[in-house]
């Protein structure tokens, strides 16, 4: 039997002229206001997107790939494949390159710690309609690796540090993930988006708003020692839909406000729903929310984005290491869930 892992993305289109077509890909087909589409063209293009294709891939790309590269060296020659749900290279092309190698088993991890049903639930879907007849063990959630937490911390500290210095008095720290539709997350709605007719409902609330705070908690935990307290640090969820209905929240925006409004001067900002720079990070983090911020006279840092964080790469490969002993000692079929 020959095993691969496989690391699970977002995707971003590769220029500018590209997204229509992609969020179409994000939104299961469902039409887009042209206003929308111009509005995330200026996003962007802000962030380096171009109308034809520059000398790199775009930061998500980029960043993937390199994570895939650093996890592969890591386990001394284990093929690890990257694969994208919304744009190229796709889940369904790369299983079947899998195929053609000869792999028989995937170890699947989604690059989105924080386990969701409507989102990591839909990389989990498309991959086991495109991996027929193969073994997938799907890691759905790892928001509590110890490694993860620690990456998280050695980008944080630095910047906190330097923001108490300037400030001359701690910093609050606001960590931040991505926001997602309020009916995804309730008792029952979770299994709807992008399930098939029939697909029974699920009894349970979706984890990730709980698993996204826990991480929060578990990195601000690590800053402890350095004297982050308990009331030291806050959550918002961001980069709220543009095409309308409710998000759950607090917002980045009316927290900014709330910091305000309690005497701070400023604020160190660390996303911990994301493992590398992208738009969600470069435009609304760099550029709205510091514009934002700078609005209401307060000063904005933001921890660097794990990227090639060599810490990264130990959380990864202690999770397929993991999975391996696990497979190893119980002798059980690969697992799906």
């Amino acid at each position: 039997m020959s095993h691969a892992v496989l690391l699970l993305a977002h995707g971003t289109p590769d220029v500018l002229g590209e997204m229509a077509e992609y969020l179409s890909k994000v939104t299961g087909g469902r039409p887009m206001p042209e206003e929308v589409i111009e509005e995330l063209k200026h996003r962007y293009a802000q962030i380096g997107l171009k109308e034809t294709p520059g000398s790199e891939p775009p930061p998500l790309t980029k960043w993937t790939l390199a994570q895939g590269r650093a996890l592969e060296a890591a386990l001394d020659g284990q093929r690890v494949y990257i694969a994208m749900r919304n744009w190229s290279p796709y889940i369904a092309d790369v299983v079947e390159q899998m195929r053609a190698d000869g792999v028989t088993s995937i170890r699947a991890i989604c690059l989105a710690p924080q386990n969701s049903r409507t989102s990591v639930g839909l990389y989990r879907r498309a991959l086991i309609a495109a991996a027929t007849g193969m073994e997938v063990d799907f890691v759905a959630g790892w928001a509590e690796n110890p490694f993860l937490i620690q990456a998280f911390a050695e980008k944080l500290l630095p910047v906190w540090s330097s923001a108490n210095a300037d400030l001359g008095r701690k910093a609050p720290v606001l960590f931040t993930a991505h926001s997602v539709p309020c009916r995804t997350i309730m008792t029952g709605e979770a299994s709807i988006a992008g399930a098939r007719p029939g697909t029974p409902m699920q009894d349970t609330p979706d984890p990730y708003p709980v698993e996204a705070k826990r991480t929060a908690a578990l990195v601000a935990e690590q800053l402890a020692p350095a004297g982050l307290a308990e009331t030291d640090w806050y959550f918002a969820f961001q980069s709220q839909g543009v095409s309308g209905g409710p998000w759950i929240g607090p917002t980045v925006e009316d927290t900014l406000k709330a910091l305000k409004q309690e005497g701070h001067l400023g604020v160190v900002l660390q996303p911990v729903g994301f493992v590398c720079d992208h738009v969600e990070v470069l435009y609304d983090i760099d550029i709205a929310f510091k514009q934002s911020a700078a609005e209401l006279g307060l000063k904005l840092w933001r921890a660097e984005s794990l990227n090639d964080s060599p810490t990264l790469t130990r959380a990864l490969a202690e999770i397929v290491r993991a999975a391996s002993t696990t497979e190893s000692a119980e002798a059980a079929p690969a697992k799906v869930g």
